[in-house]
């Protein structure tokens, strides 16, 4: 007797009663089309078998019904291990193809922006220079007035510089600390004598309101830096005769430092994107052409979320009052 054909054809039966069960289960996890793919074999196995038996029982179909149990109880949990470590390395590819995504479109709208912020002051000292080389400005104090403005445009270009440099240490884990006990009563004053001309010169009052003096464990520079970028965002979208207070004092284990400023108060679909490279948010925010203030290159709260990072901190942003906090959380020195 041929038995070929009774063995192929049931065999290719449950091949494809196996390859039905997968399109079924296509939408369920990784693990469980990997077990159907390990069943389908024995059971296609002992199908066949039954088949050249003449669906009868003999010592064959004995003897092939347990080697194929017992492949089946070896290789159904290594399927499961393997189809889990699969879901587990497919679920990384995607976030990490997510991630990748969100960081392209990031760096596709920092290099816009910067593009466009570093177009406007060049352009101011381009005009001014040329002003200057032809002859257009003769009066000394026209001429002290045009070598300002250069000198203005060109802090400006110098501070985009910084900016981008100290975020690009960031992004790349580059940024080395030298932690030590820092008071924060001290880097607060620091940094609000730096941003105090800024505030006169829009007439907004800086007011300092301390809990107590905690002292935090961090790196002195880049904590000046964070809150100055903190202050600097606050008086830029402040209205005049308006006022930033800069709150700090400690809780727990740690240290809290609040920038409240009058801005108007910022959308709630926003809030969480604050913090984004190179966004501003929208018309809520006090804009440029009232306040007379450049817009800033949307780099500053960044910068301010790696450095509270970097310090094993963190740093929030939520409406309150008549504009918004940002509120920074530090670990404590040990004293």
């Amino acid at each position: 007797m041929d038995v070929a054909p009774y063995a192929v054809g049931c065999s290719l039966l449950v091949a494809l009663l196996g390859a039905g069960l997968l399109h079924l289960v296509r939408h369920r996890s990784i693990a469980t089309a990997v077990c159907v793919l390990a069943l389908v074999p024995p059971a296609a196995t002992i199908a066949g078998v039954v088949g050249v038996s003449g669906f009868m029982y003999t010592p064959e179909l004995e003897r092939t019904v347990l080697v194929c149990a017992l492949v089946a109880v070896v290789t159904v949990p290594v399927a499961v291990l393997l189809g889990r470590s699969l879901a587990r390395r497919s679920v990384w590819e995607r976030e990490a193809r997510a991630r990748e995504r969100v960081a392209e479109a990031s760096r596709r709208d920092l290099v816009a922006w910067i593009s466009h912020d570093l177009r406007t002051p060049l352009a101011g000292i381009r005009a001014m220079t040329e002003a200057l080389a032809d002859g257009v400005v003769s009066g000394s104090e026209d001429v002290r007035s045009y070598v300002h403005g250069i000198d203005r445009e060109a802090r400006r270009l110098s501070g985009m510089v910084e900016d981008l440099f100290e975020l690009s240490r960031i992004t790349a884990g580059a940024l080395q600390l030298s932690l030590s006990a820092v008071a924060l009563e001290d880097v607060v004053g620091e940094a609000m004598d730096a941003e105090r001309a800024v505030a006169e010169r829009k007439r907004v009052q800086l007011q300092a309101r301390a809990s107590g003096r905690p002292v935090v464990l961090g790196s002195d520079p880049e904590l000046a830096r964070l809150i100055r970028n903190l202050l600097s965002n606050a008086i830029r979208h402040t209205p005049s005769d308006g006022a930033v207070v800069v709150a700090f004092g400690a809780e727990g284990s740690e240290a809290w430092l609040r920038v409240e400023d009058g801005c108007g108060g910022i959308p709630e679909p926003e809030l969480a994107r604050v913090f984004d490279v190179a966004y501003r948010a929208g018309s809520a925010r006090t804009p440029e052409s009232t306040t007379g203030q450049p817009a800033g290159a949307g780099l500053g709260l960044a910068i301010a979320r790696g450095l509270a990072e970097a310090h094993a901190g963190r740093i929030e942003a939520r409406n309150h009052g008549p504009g918004c906090r940002f509120e920074v959380w530090l670990p404590l020195a040990a004293v």
